[in-house]
């Protein structure tokens, strides 16, 4: 394991767990923690033996949102740190599965990583809430990850009254896929992982492109884009190897005994 100030990072069964560790303070977001999710989710995606990643916090609680004596954007040694929309940007467009492992209540930016996630399980004694107008401010950044998968009608009422939601409704809301008992949110995230490990990497990169993109483009737009898209990935190796392995009843190269 390697150790850093404010995250827990492993590798185990070809994922990296990424632990926000800052239990004491609900896992607020720092200038430094930001800064070190950033490299760290880069390193995860650089490392060719990782299938997915996992983002999950340390105590009762994932994320309460900015830690307001040193938020996310103020200076850390003397330099800017990263944006928290570039950490968000960066879950998005990592070639690799983003599950963020919901271990407690959420609040504020830390539903940003909610909605930058590819797939969110939770715990069902979790409460969330778009609290930022009860301090004067507003959900700017994490609107932009949160808004597509809530929709405008859920998120107005949200929003205006920072009103708590339990994880059932987070579901039904569009923010949480699944949500299971304390004591199985890890075999649940493994169970997510053992799906993801039975794609080609290359086609579980291309899916998660086909998702962002496909709803900015129109339909005749989309439909032209994704023919070609479709005939470039049945040509490419990966491709060749997956239908050889169905033909011949044997596992892909890309899956391990």
């Amino acid at each position: 394991m390697t150790e850093h100030t404010t995250i827990r990072y492993r590798v185990e069964n070809d994922a990296a767990w990424i632990t926000l560790n800052r239990p004491h303070n609900r896992n607020a977001l720092t200038a430094e923690l930001v800064n070190e999710l950033h490299q760290l989710l880069g390193s995860a995606e650089e490392d060719s033996s990782i299938r997915g990643i996992v983002i999950t916090g340390a105590g009762p609680a994932f994320c309460s949102g900015a830690d307001l004596k040193s938020p996310p954007g103020s200076t850390v040694d003397g330099s800017q740190s990263v944006p928290y929309g570039d950490v968000l940007k960066r879950i998005m467009d990592c070639s690799k599965p983003v599950i963020v492992a919901i271990n407690g209540s959420a609040a504020a930016g830390g539903l940003g990583l909610i909605g930058a996630a590819d797939i969110v399980i939770s715990v069902e004694n979790a409460h969330f809430s778009f609290s930022e107008v009860r301090v004067g401010v507003i959900p700017a950044v994490i609107a932009v990850v949160c808004l597509p998968k809530i929709g405008p009608h859920v998120a107005m009422k949200l929003f205006l009254t920072g009103e708590r939601f339990t994880s059932e409704q987070a579901v039904e809301y569009g923010l949480v896929h699944r949500v299971v008992p304390q004591e199985q949110l890890v075999s649940a995230v493994n169970s997510e992982l053992d799906a993801i490990k039975l794609g080609g990497p290359n086609a579980i990169k291309e899916c998660k492109r086909l998702v962002r993109q496909v709803p900015t483009w129109s339909r005749d737009e989309g439909l032209v884009r994704t023919q070609q898209w479709s005939t470039e990935i049945f040509q490419s190796d990966e491709a060749a190897e997956g239908i050889a392995a169905f033909i011949e009843k044997r596992n892909a190269s890309w899956i391990k005994e």
